[in-house]
């Protein structure tokens, strides 16, 4: 008697639904995770605006994009990043006790540079990575850190310790609209494609806004940006200061540390980002750029990578000034997403515009 048993065409059929139903559920399920991801990205966002709202009921101003002076200095009227030579360390080490990480920020040397201090007395708070400010959308930042930066640890500036893993960080404060660093004409301009701004001015890019030069004057102060992230003589951020509406301003948003030289956690140089570069502009893998030799490894490829950016489809998170989160798309006009940039601008933007 012959033995029953699936014919080939059986099996073949049979192999085929089974990779049609794969085919059909596996979007589903990677949209499910990605979903997921962002959810926990939002949260993320929101224990920052937390943090940094706890901050400014604290010390009466949002914490400041840099720290290059004392704390109480910091905080005061009219204080500014000041210049480089001191501490410059970042806006997220002000928030850490705001975040339940109390004993990291108890071990912070404040008394020494960054970039340029007398050793790593505390290396081993250098060398930590905090969650909160990590992305989990983003696959390549290597679970928080990135091979090689001399800006670590508080090592002296030409004398790195060698390879060691750098902590960074998904999560930038905003520049605002009018992110600028040197004159037009001037080496590595960076501008949007024609058809992006008026064609009848300057376009918007490198050098800020419709032609913004590096040094500004914005409410009586000179080179100041119009976000929160504060550069060099402009005075720290207080909800007063912010007229066009906290929920109208974006206080931070998502970055990608594999395209951008700069996004290391501690250092005031990753302070923040710039919204004159449209948003998830693509600038190439900083992993890839040259840097050269050891002592120019915390160069960034160029200014334009310092745009927000996310690995979420469509867009990415941002933080306002009232603790909220919102998606912004990547489809936003460029002149809506400025707006959104400036935190006393006069700009009307009405929630539906993006």
């Amino acid at each position: 008697m012959r033995r029953r048993g699936f014919t080939l065409i059986e099996l073949l059929v049979v192999i085929a639904i089974i990779a049609v139903l794969i085919a059909l559920l596996l979007p589903a399920v990677q949209s499910a995770r990605e979903a997921a991801r962002r959810a926990q990205c939002v949260n993320n966002l929101k224990q920052i605006g937390l943090a940094a709202h706890n901050y400014e009921s604290t010390n009466g101003v949002f914490p400041p994009g840099a720290i290059t002076k004392t704390l109480a200095e910091q905080n005061a009227p009219g204080a500014g990043w000041g210049h480089w030579g001191t501490q410059a360390i970042s806006w997220r080490v002000l928030v850490l006790p705001y975040i339940e990480q109390n004993n990291a920020f108890n071990n912070i040397n404040f008394t020494q540079w960054a970039q340029n201090g007398a050793g790593a007395t505390i290396q081993t708070v250098w060398n930590m990575s905090f969650s909160s400010f990590l992305c989990p959308s983003d696959g390549q930042n290597e679970n928080g850190f990135r091979a090689v930066n001399v800006a670590t640890g508080q090592y002296p500036m030409f004398t790195p310790p060698g390879a060691i893993k750098v902590p960074i960080t998904n999560y930038n404060m905003s520049f605002g609209d009018n992110y600028a660093m040197l004159p037009l004409g001037t080496a590595n301009p960076w501008e949007t494609p024609l058809p992006l701004a008026n064609p009848t001015l300057p376009r918007i890019g490198f050098n800020g806004f419709w032609g913004t030069t590096g040094v500004v004057n914005y409410g009586g102060e000179t080179g100041g940006m119009r976000g929160f992230s504060d550069y060099r003589t402009m005075g720290v951020a207080r909800i007063a200061s912010v007229t066009d509406g906290t929920s109208n301003t974006a206080f931070a948003g998502e970055a990608l540390p594999a395209q951008d030289g700069n996004n290391e956690f501690w250092t005031a140089s990753s302070a923040g980002s710039g919204m004159t570069i449209p948003l998830n502009w693509y600038t190439g893998d900083a992993s890839k750029c040259d840097y050269g030799d050891q002592s120019n490894l915390h160069n960034r490829c160029n200014y334009a990578s310092r745009g927000f950016k996310s690995l979420h489809p469509g867009g990415a998170n941002f933080l306002f000034a009232d603790g909220s989160v919102k998606f912004i798309k990547n489809s936003i006009n460029l002149l809506t997403y400025c707006a959104i940039g400036s935190r006393a601008g006069g700009e009307v933007v009405s929630a539906d515009s993006y």
